[in-house]
């Protein structure tokens, strides 16, 4: 496996493999890997004949009172895990590499970007969009994997590359969860044991949803209320959304769709971590 720190370097190394006819697929990731990401690395090695992996904490994408400077960082780490499930190429670039003294242009959000994380988070998805299409742009990749847990940021990505007439394929990988039903996440790893047991609420509620409608519920006021109220019987869960939402807009669902998806960002302790779950 090669690690590349220079976006020139990288972009050369996928320009010859796209004039030989090889298929890139570009896994982005902050880094602080777990089987979540490993999960999209090996769906990427099924499909592409070049896997590129990378690791990048992006700045743009965080606020004034987020976590980036304790954001996790283990790139060595990060490199062997890569490795192992099939990575050709790892890239982990600095800020000054991907946003250098005189860069000027970002990445304009619609719509999607507006609501959910979005309205809680202003500009992350402003920040988002940028690097993927910086990333987009030195991988070559014909195919680009994102969880569905991170599933608005996914949605952002599609239509970005949808409106850009991007020659990228951007392919969603499912959800990976812990034994207990708890997604994985590299913020996990903040929570405290007592926290960690509490942010069982959140897959414990979606589960709660799910049965609500596989017995028929199809009124978005009641799923959210339910799922709600699952998540304030926990003392250490502060709700900062719940949502039922049409999974391609993400605009509130109509009243007796056939297809929502209950999305939820839920602080434990100083932790936000978000969840969600597809019914149709």
């Amino acid at each position: 496996m090669r690690l590349v720190h220079s976006p020139a370097e990288l972009q050369r190394l996928a320009s010859e493999a796209l004039v030989s006819g090889t298929i890139v697929g570009v896994v982005p990731t902050m880094g602080a890997l777990h089987e979540g990401h490993l999960s999209l690395v090996r769906a990427a090695r099924d499909e592409c004949d070049l896997v590129i992996v990378t690791v990048f904490v992006n700045p743009t994408q965080f606020g004034p009172s987020e976590d980036l400077d304790k954001y996790p960082r283990s790139l060595e780490q990060d490199a062997i895990l890569s490795e192992a499930a099939g990575a050709d190429v790892v890239f982990a670039p600095s800020a000054a590499d991907m946003y250098p003294a005189e860069f000027q242009n970002y990445v304009e959000t619609g719509p999607l970007a507006e609501r959910l994380c979005g309205a809680s988070r202003p500009g992350h998805f402003r920040g988002v969009a940028t690097v993927v299409l910086k990333l987009l742009n030195v991988t070559r990749a014909a195919r680009a994997y994102f969880g569905e847990k991170d599933y608005q940021q996914l949605r952002v990505i599609q239509q970005m590359a949808s409106d850009f007439n991007l020659p990228v394929e951007v392919v969603p990988v499912p959800t990976v969860r812990e034994a207990d039903g708890l997604a994985m996440s590299s913020r996990n790893r903040y929570l405290s044991a007592d926290e960690r047991k509490a942010a069982l609420v959140l897959n414990q509620s979606l589960d709660l949803a799910a049965e609500s409608w596989a017995r028929g519920e199809r009124g978005p006021e009641a799923l959210g209320e339910g799922v709600r109220g699952v998540i304030e019987s926990e003392p250490l869960a502060r709700v900062d959304y719940v949502e039922v939402v049409d999974p391609v807009t993400l605009l509130p669902a109509a009243e007796g769709s056939t297809r929502v998806l209950i999305a939820l960002a839920v602080v434990i302790g100083a932790t936000r971590l978000i969840d969600n779950r597809l019914l149709a």
